[in-house]
């Protein structure tokens, strides 16, 4: 779908955590990320909780992104209002590219609840609930 440069996402690098949008409709959103050495969130080769949770929060801004400009409008800017039941299996390391899932459960005006997924060749390594609000 997208790349990097077509990403819709206020963050710039190295604040990036999100390479390639995969998938992004209604209800789901899908990203890929290849986890680099010097990425600011990775602590001795090891990508730490705050780099999961960034990374599903830049997967979800990027599919509102990527609707809005489909729908000729500015994306809006957002931000993490509340984060619930975050569980980490596993955490990735340098080299490894992970597949994030955003599945919206609910939205009211601008606020969002969303399931967000981090998968490791297809296995569910980290998972939360997301409280997103756009302005």
């Amino acid at each position: 779908m997208a790349s990097f440069e077509e990403i819709n996402i206020p963050q710039k690098p190295p604040m990036v955590m999100v390479d390639r949008l995969v998938r992004a409709d209604e209800v789901i959103v899908e990203s890929t990320f290849l986890i680099r050495d010097d990425n600011v969130f990775c602590d001795q080769g090891i990508f730490t909780e705050a780099g999961l949770v960034e990374n599903m929060a830049q997967t979800a801004a990027a599919g509102v992104g990527s609707r809005s400009y489909e729908s000729g409008k500015e994306p809006p800017v957002g931000f993490i209002g509340g984060i619930r039941n975050l569980k980490i299996e596993l955490y990735p390391e340098a080299g490894q590219v992970i597949t994030t899932r955003i599945i919206v459960e609910h939205e009211v005006f601008n606020a969002s609840v969303v399931r967000g997924e981090v998968l490791l060749d297809d296995r569910v390594i980290a998972s939360c609930q997301l409280k997103i609000f756009l302005i």
